[in-house]
This record gives structure tokens, sequence and C-alpha cells, in this order.
């Protein structure tokens, strides 16, 4: 299974359009407190549309209770950044992976981008220092699905 997950979103019409991409491709979505918005958002429903209530999505209190569970599967985290040089073309996602993006307005700690710099991934682009995150999710899902070859609800 593949994992997108949202640290510390801020924005709930993004979360709710990347819960649709989740729910399109059978990934589960982790988000890690805190939101900048309740789960019970209309904006974030909104965005979900009629879809929210089927996604397989996890609230995590701290980053690091993800991270513990996660490591009993031994799946990989990569990190989307502009902080890096590697392209997320260039790796080679795993069935099981943590696809990992930060908040809209900041983007990851420079802790988390530290302690795995091999795990860094940036979407390269011209012209502006960012993507909106819903649209940098699909890019880099989309690819982690093709790589897998993982079955999806639409047989993609």
């Amino acid at each position: 299974m593949l994992h997108i997950v949202l640290y510390q979103p801020e924005i709930p019409h993004n979360t709710g359009a990347v819960g649709r991409l989740c729910l399109a491709t059978g990934a589960r979505l982790h988000l890690i407190k805190p939101l900048g918005f309740s789960i019970d958002d209309k904006q974030l429903k909104r965005a979900g549309l009629d879809y929210w209530k089927d996604v397989d999505v996890r609230v995590w209190d701290r980053f690091e209770d993800l991270q513990a569970e996660a490591a009993l599967s031994g799946a990989p985290f990569y990190y989307l950044t502009t902080k890096t040089t590697q392209t997320y073309w260039n790796a080679a996602f795993p069935q099981e992976c943590y696809l990992v993006f930060g908040p809209e307005t900041r983007g990851l700690p420079e802790s988390l981008l530290t302690e795995q710099p091999a795990s860094c991934l940036r979407v390269p682009m011209l012209g502006t220092r960012s993507l909106n995150l819903a649209t940098a999710v699909g890019i880099v899902l989309y690819e982690a699905v093709r790589q897998t070859g993982l079955p999806t609800p639409q047989g993609i």
C-alpha cells in the first residue's frame, strides 16, 4: 500500500483534494497534527465531495508515532521538498512506502530533511518556488502507482 502523509496541513480544500487522490489510487492518507482546520470542516468535505467518508484516513498526534508504527513494516519514507536536487522520477518506489509532504506555507521541518537526505525528493519546476500541495501529491503519487503497478479501484 502507498501512504500519503500530510505533515501539519493548513488548508482544508487541499487536504480534501488529496483525500480524493488517495481514494482514487487506493492509498492511505495520514494527517499529522496540528491541523489548520477541523476534520469536520465543510471546505474539507466540499473538496472531498461525497467521497470523504470513503477515504482511508488516519490522524496522528505526532509524526514520531506514525514512524514507530511504520517501522514494523520496514516501509521507507520519502520526503518531498524544494530543498534537494534529487527528483522524484529518479526514485524507485517500493510497493509500500510513505510519501511525506509538508504544510503549504513552510514545507517540512529541516530536522526531518537532515535526518534522511538521501530520501528527500523534489518535483522540478520553473518559474515558481512551489506547487499547490494537492498538485504535488498527485504528481508523485501517480508516479509511485505507475512504478509499483498497484491495483486501484479504477484499474489504472
